[in-house]
């Protein structure tokens, strides 16, 4: 499970994965092809030609809601039970944009990042870094469908032209909570019954 920095840990791991997609589609002598995290505030700069990875909403999982809390068992006697909210599952979604060389180039470079995204679709195991390092997440990678009004509404609230792009999910990202709720152990019962009415 991540901690805060989940978000920002994700976009990394999304980022290294393009770039290293992008090795060799460059000639020898030309500066190598990377992807870089970007908010598209301004043009990135096109030369050499790049990736970039933007990060265009954050979402809540409505599939992973109403998750059971998480129960920390006592390492000892004297240490309580404690019960923290369930981790908040998020959605990831990212705009990925080719910029700079010629049309070829750019359709190289958006067709190696769909190749790299499909073949290894699911982050998990070694390939996890930062706070999801040795642990058991996995972060699946979707291509996801969006009509061309919603991908021109995208461009429009940048206020830049639209340009052919890649929109992809990641889910399910898992913030994990810090509030912890110490529980109180049961001391007594008392069973009450009660007559039919």
């Amino acid at each position: 499970m991540g901690d805060y920095n989940a978000i920002a840990d994700v976009s990394v791991m999304i980022r290294d994965r393009l770039t290293r997609a992008l090795r060799g589609l460059a000639p020898p002598d030309a500066p190598h092809l990377q992807a870089v995290l970007d908010d598209l505030a301004n043009t990135p700069d096109p030369n050499p030609p790049k990736l970039t990875v933007f990060l265009y909403e954050i979402a809540e999982d409505a599939a992973s809601r109403n998750r059971p809390p998480v129960r920390t068992e006592p390492t000892g006697r004297s240490d309580p039970l404690v019960i923290r909210k369930p981790p908040m599952a998020l959605l990831l979604r990212y705009l990925i944009t080719a910029w700079g060389g010629d049309q070829v180039t750019q359709h190289q470079m958006l067709g190696r990042a769909v190749q790299a995204l499909y073949d290894d679709a699911i982050l998990d195991g070694a390939e996890l870094t930062g706070t999801f390092a040795g642990s058991t997440d996995a972060l699946h990678v979707t291509l996801t469908p969006l009509t061309l009004d919603q991908k021109s509404y995208v461009w429009f609230a940048l206020q830049k032209p639209f340009r052919l792009s890649l929109n992809y999910e990641v889910r399910v990202v898992n913030l994990e909570s810090i509030a912890d709720v110490p529980a109180r152990p049961v001391l007594s019962r008392a069973l009450v019954t009660g007559t039919a009415a």
